[in-house]
């Protein structure tokens, strides 16, 4: 794609984008025209362009910056948009609200860079002529946060939502619980949090140092907080999807309640180590009641349709070895130990689906996924695909272009990471969701892909910008429209960077080594 003018290089980038002359003025004088339908967008707008021009932009009839709400434009399906900016107006159409949203974030992009930062000046500020119609291809885009290793304050996540819909990612994914912490509120266990929201130190260096850092590190959210969060992002048209992982990768919640494990007396701490923990659930009725209640407090809190349960990295040498679990083995009639994972992850997504929500689980080597389930593909694209095959819906998350607690480049200036893990910016650029030759039928099974940022090296909002972006900006554009050219890309993201600085997200300079996270 030709773009003659540095402020029309979008990212990601518009399906269809023709420069026209002019430019549309936002001043003192403008007005807004908001048809019924458009509020949300309205305000969404507003709250961006105020702090740049000083104005407050109210409702006119007789506006001639347009906001419509349009259900017979059904060519632009639920979040795509069209938006025409000439001399004496603009136009922003869609025919869902979502569509609405995504324009208004082009809109953002369209502004002057400096317009974005929050020390802009207040003053009139100039759109660039343009007729955009754009469509994505993939209706999940999204990006893992993990805040279990290391906890970030809502205020922070509010600020990570903004910059993923700048991007139109539409999925913040939590990972809200973990070995090392457990973050999500539940009224009926208050020592989830109390206890399982804090570790005594964590270990320096990758899983198998000896070296520990010996600072207690923890935190938790309130529900309000959650509450605050899932609001604020649906009104950027970001669906917060909550993990609670099981059966494996819960050794906070065995430090809180003991009886949840294969060996209820035994006193275990949140654990300060990283890698894969020897500790998982019990199978007892009462460990399923426990979930159970758990997640009821989660779809208390998360209206998204999906709630993802984990399912990865679960050892069976404890089920091995227990009586209770070789007595659940017999009573189930499955042939030995290694089908409790399935079982018991059968089990809480039944409840799931019985709420009306979708499962969600990673994808395991040689292990039977619940039926209903949408299944996360992190191993080997292998799973992807026979997943799908199998039925399920699957969003990819291949670690060999996804995960984002790989380093972005070798050499010593890069922060901590994992050890000999490399993803720059031309693998996630890469990233094919394009089925394999003779199955075309299984695209249809593909509902996109999303950035994993592992946080066990990770522990300031500055290390997280750094290594989300511009790794995230080339997600974003490969799942919004996978036919995007990297020439191309790689011109815009020129312009694009303009943007980020404005922002403040360190996507240049490496963020300072912190000594807890030195590898």
């Amino acid at each position: 794609m030709d773009l003659p003018r540095p402020e029309l290089s979008l990212v990601p980038r518009p399906r269809k984008l023709s420069p026209r002359p002019g430019r549309y003025r936002i001043d003192h004088t403008t007005r807004l025209r908001v048809t019924p339908g458009a509020e949300t967008a309205a305000r969404l707008l507003r709250g961006y362009l105020a702090p740049a021009t000083g104005q407050r932009l109210e409702h006119a009839d007789d506006g001639t910056f347009v906001l419509v709400l349009d259900a017979t434009l059904t060519g632009l399906g639920d979040e795509g948009y069209g938006l025409t900016v000439g001399p004496h107006g603009v136009l922003l159409r869609a025919a869902r609200a979502t569509g609405l949203l995504r324009g208004v974030q082009t809109v953002r992009q369209l502004l002057p860079a400096d317009a974005l930062s929050a020390t802009a000046g207040r003053g009139p500020v100039d759109l660039p002529g343009v007729e955009i119609t754009d469509v994505p291809v993939h209706p999940w885009r999204g990006a893992l946060l993990d805040v279990a290793r290391h906890f970030q304050p809502a205020s922070y996540l509010r600020r990570y939502v903004d910059l993923l819909a700048l991007h139109k990612l539409n999925v913040l994914h939590l990972h809200l619980t973990d070995d090392q912490g457990w973050r999500m509120p539940v009224a009926a266990y208050p020592r989830l949090t109390e206890v399982g929201g804090h570790r005594a130190e964590s270990m320096v260096g990758p899983a198998g140092s000896d070296r520990f850092d010996g600072r207690p590190h923890g935190g938790s959210y309130t529900r309000a907080e959650l509450a605050g969060l899932v609001r604020y992002a649906a009104e950027r048209g970001v669906t917060i999807l909550p993990e609670i992982g099981l059966p494996g990768h819960v050794r906070a919640a065995l430090a809180a309640y003991p009886q949840l494990g294969n060996h209820p007396g035994r006193r275990l701490d949140v654990w300060t180590e990283w890698g894969v923990c020897p500790n998982v659930l019990g199978v007892g009725d009462h460990v399923i009641d426990f979930f159970r209640t758990v997640l009821d407090e989660v779809l208390d809190v998360f209206p998204s349709p999906y709630v993802h349960i984990g399912g990865d990295e679960c050892p069976a040498d404890e089920w091995e070895t227990s009586p209770d679990a070789a007595a659940r083995v017999a009573r189930e009639g499955l042939s030995g130990p290694g089908e409790l994972h399935g079982w018991l992850l059968a089990r809480i997504a039944a409840h799931l689906v019985r709420a009306g929500r979708r499962p969600v689980v990673w994808a395991e080597t040689d292990t039977a996924l619940p039926p209903g389930c949408t299944v996360m593909s992190w191993r080997d694209p292998a799973h992807a695909w026979a997943a799908a095959r199998d039925g399920h819906d699957v969003v990819y998350a291949d670690h060999r272009a996804t995960y984002f607690d790989y380093a972005r480049a070798s050499g010593p200036g890069e922060p901590p990471a994992q050890p000999g893990q490399i993803v720059d910016l031309a693998t996630v650029h890469a990233l094919d969701l394009t089925p394999p030759s003779g199955e075309p039928a299984l695209g249809g099974r593909i509902l996109g892909a999303q950035g994993q940022l592992w946080t066990e090296f990770v522990t300031t909002p500055a290390h997280i910008e750094y290594l989300s972006f511009p790794r995230l900006c080339a997600l974003a554009e490969r799942v919004w429209d996978p036919a995007s050219d990297w020439p191309d890309f790689r011109s815009r993201l020129t312009g694009h960077q303009a943007r980020l600085a404005a922002l403040g997200v360190p996507y240049a300079v490496p963020p300072s080594r912190p000594a807890s996270a030195a590898v």
